[in-house]
C-alpha cells in the first residue's frame, strides 16, 4: 500500500467513527443521577430537580444531599426608599454525576425576618454592582437552614449550544434575545426553566415554580426581544 494514503484513510475512518457517534442515543443516566434536564413536576405543580423540590425542600435539605455547608449571605439591592433583601446560598465547583458545576439557592424568608437579618449583620461589603453584601449573625444562619427553596440557579463549567440545550431539554416555548449582549433565553415555563446563553457557550440556567414564573419572564420582556424560530 502506498504510505502516502495511510494518513489519509486513518483521517478518514476516524471522521466515520465520530459520525457514528453522534448518530448514537446517549446511555442511559445511572440510577439516582441528579441531572439539570432531569426536571419533573411534584403532585401540587413544584419543580423536581436535582433531587430538590423547590417551596419544599430546605437548605438543609440541600446541605445533606450536597455533602457541603455552602457560603450563605443576605443580600441588598435597590434604593434606600424601597429596599430589596434577599439570602442565597451558594455552592461553589459541585459535581453531580460527572458534570461540575456551581449553585446559588435562594430562599423563601418572610420579609420581616430579612429586615431584622439586616439589621443584626455582622460585617456589610459593597459589591461592584453597588448592591450590598452582608454577613448574617450565627443565629439567623442557623435560623435560615430551614428555609425551604424558592429558586435554584445553576452554572455549568460545560459550555453549550442551542443544539444540545434542544437534545437535552426540548423545543422551548419561546426565546428571547437581551439586546446587550446577545443572550439568548430559553425559556419552558411549564416547567419553570430559563436557560440563559451566552455567544461563547457560558450558561446560566434558572429553576423556579412554573407558578412563579413571570417573575423570570417579566424583567426579560421589558428589556429583551423575541426571536423567531428557523423555519425548517
Amino acid at each position: 500500500m502506498d504510505r502516502a494514503l495511510v494518513p489519509g484513510l486513518l483521517i478518514a475512518a476516524l471522521l466515520a467513527i465520530l459520525g457514528l457517534a453522534l448518530l448514537m442515543p446517549d446511555p442511559p443516566a445511572p440510577a439516582g443521577a441528579r441531572l439539570p434536564w432531569q426536571v419533573s413536576l411534584s403532585a401540587d405543580g413544584a419543580t423536581e430537580v436535582f433531587g430538590l423540590t423547590l417551596s419544599t425542600s430546605t437548605l438543609a435539605d440541600a446541605r445533606t444531599l450536597f455533602g457541603e455547608s455552602g457560603e450563605l449571605n443576605l443580600f441588598r439591592a435597590g434604593t434606600e426608599q424601597a429596599p430589596r433583601l434577599s439570602v442565597e446560598a451558594y455552592f461553589a465547583r459541585l459535581h453531580l454525576h460527572r458534570l461540575r458545576a456551581d449553585f446559588i439557592l435562594s430562599l423563601a424568608i418572610p420579609p420581616e425576618r430579612l429586615t431584622a437579618a439586616y439589621a443584626r449583620g455582622l460585617r456589610i461589603s459593597q459589591l461592584p454592582s453597588g448592591d450590598k453584601k452582608v454577613r448574617l449573625a450565627p443565629e439567623d444562619e442557623r435560623a435560615f437552614a430551614a428555609a425551604p427553596i424558592r429558586a435554584i440557579t445553576y452554572l455549568p463549567q460545560a459550555r453549550l449550544d442551542p443544539a444540545l440545550i434542544e437534545r437535552r431539554f426540548g423545543q422551548p416555548a419561546r426565546r428571547l434575545v437581551e439586546p446587550e449582549g446577545g443572550i439568548v433565553h430559553h425559556l419552558y415555563p411549564d416547567r419553570g426553566i430559563d436557560i440563559a446563553l451566552a455567544a461563547d457557550g457560558e450558561t446560566v440556567i434558572q429553576y423556579v415554580a412554573p407558578a412563579a414564573f413571570d417573575t423570570l419572564l417579566a424583567p426579560l420582556e421589558a428589556r429583551a426581544f423575541d426571536q423567531r424560530t428557523p423555519s425548517m
